[in-house]
């Protein structure tokens, strides 16, 4: 009991201000689906397009219970991830010894690595999926086998990147056959799910609209396996947008030919203390965000969440052989990198700030920057935006926005329409140029934009709001 409080109080200490934090980023994109506020949601989370039933279940789930509440969001990431960290350490005593157990548990409890999956609501996919693999090894490891199948397969709901989970206990225990294919069964059967829902859903950020071919995010990806395990040893430079790109084919092999070479030394002292073992299963848990199915995003932190476990494990096993208070030294200091990192996460702008900080020549992050900043820094802001790309449209979309906020409406249509110019196929756009005709006083023009918004994209809700407010049916 007192190694498991410990533990608690380790992973509360870390996160637990993000309970006064609010929403970033895509967490924004929970309340744009009607199934939040439709008493049948917990049926809807269900369609074939949803591949995250779970999770958008908790969403429903919180939201019934405190509305946009921030807090409720943020309680439940915490809960969640304060039982992943006790369901881990359950796992891992049974696999190695009590002391290093304690201590691994204690890593991936407070690695910094973990902020971006507690502390961002839209993270919380990938801890629950994480705290279900955990249940579905402890049931394996006590000889539920089929018990192990149904949580590995609940876990596959919250999360689909949780898919080589299977693998990685195959090379522990190759003796059950039949739950192991029927684990590898539900997996696929996942994994075909994913590139279904990805085709068919406008807009989607992997899969076929990703906007980036398999084999340049294969290219890609090798890079940006070695930041992960250079941030795993060296925990700086963390940020929610990294910048991570395509690189030049060469380096791209060479990177991959360097994890390959880490792996198979790692590999070779698997039979000595284990600790080798343990690292080629965490590589082997990033293989599903991390090879040949294209994400728009090239590097996530929050995809370490799961593979942090074993690597937790490999680095107590090699901090084992020193004394007790330099294990428990590493992960005080980690625990105090961890609450600074929280902290980053307590409001857009320094979230933000920062990712402008670590990808100067970046786009994305000036754009999100500029929204949590007053007008005439966003305008400076999207100044430098627009030099590095002249014609990208959210780029105007966002100028306009800024020069709204300042009521420079003239100069914000001008900017909406170029918004228009460069994508008339985005509703948005069409949608802002009303507003700002709206504003002009410019009625019938701006009804019309309004309505051209709506019959591109009818669930556009701002539009249709839009209507409303100048007296349109």
């Amino acid at each position: 009991m007192r190694a498991r409080l410990i533990l608690m109080a380790a992973a509360l200490a870390a996160f637990g201000t993000s309970l006064g934090s609010g929403f970033h980023f895509d967490d924004y994109a929970i309340f744009g689906d009607r199934f939040l506020t439709s008493p049948t949601g917990w049926l809807e989370v269900w369609s074939l397009r949803q591949t995250r039933p779970l999770t958008y279940l908790s969403f429903w789930l919180n939201y019934q219970l405190g509305g946009a509440n921030p807090a409720g969001y943020h309680l439940l990431n915490l809960a969640l991830h304060l039982g992943a960290v006790l369901l881990a350490y359950e796992c891992l005593r049974r696999l190695m010894n009590e002391r290093a157990a304690l201590l691994a548990a204690a890593l991936f409890a407070v690695h910094p690595f973990q902020a971006e999956a507690v502390d961002y609501v839209w993270g919380r996919g990938i801890v629950l999926a994480s705290l279900l693999c955990f249940a579905s090894l402890l049931c394996w490891l006590e000889g539920r086998y089929w018990e192990a199948v149904a949580w590995f397969v609940g876990a596959m709901l919250a999360k689909e990147e949780v898919a080589a989970f299977p693998v990685a206990l195959l090379l522990y225990d190759r003796k059950h056959r039949a739950p192991l294919v029927a684990m590898f069964a539900g997996a696929l059967a996942a994994g075909l799910r994913v590139i279904y829902a990805t085709a068919v859903t406008p807009g989607a950020p992997a899969g076929f609209q990703a906007g980036i071919s398999p084999a340049h995010f294969l290219l890609a990806e090798g890079p940006v396996i070695l930041r992960y395990l250079r941030l795993l040893i060296v925990p700086y430079g963390f940020t929610i947008d990294a910048d991570a790109r395509v690189p030049a084919l060469g380096w791209g092999l060479a990177a991959w030919v360097l994890v390959i070479a880490l792996a198979a030394a790692a590999w070779r002292f698997r039979g000595k203390d284990g600790w080798g073992a343990w690292v080629v299963v965490g590589l082997l848990l990033l293989l599903p965000s991390s090879s040949v199915f294209p994400a728009a995003d090239l590097s996530a932190d929050r995809r370490m969440y799961l593979p942090m476990a074993a690597f937790a494990a490999a680095a107590a096993l090699l901090l084992a052989k020193v004394r007790l208070p330099a294990g428990a030294g590493v992960a005080v200091l980690l625990a105090a990198i961890a609450v600074a990192r929280t902290q980053v996460w307590m409001t857009e702008q320094a979230l933000w700030s920062e990712a402008v900080r670590r990808a100067p020549e970046k786009l994305r992050p000036k754009i999100q920057l500029a929204r949590a900043v007053p007008p005439d820094e966003a305008l400076d802001l999207l100044t430098q935006a627009r030099k590095l790309a002249p014609n990208d449209p959210e780029v105007a979309t966002e100028t306009g926005r800024a020069l709204m906020a300042e009521g420079q409406t003239a100069q914000a249509l001008q900017e909406f329409g170029r918004a228009l110019a460069l994508d008339p196929r985005d509703a948005r756009n069409f949608n802002n140029r009303g507003v700002a005709l709206a504003g002009m006083g410019q009625m019938d023009a701006a009804r019309a934009d309004f309505e051209r918004a709506l019959a591109l994209d009818p669930l556009l809700g701002e539009a249709r709001e839009n209507l409303k407010r100048i007296g349109a049916r």
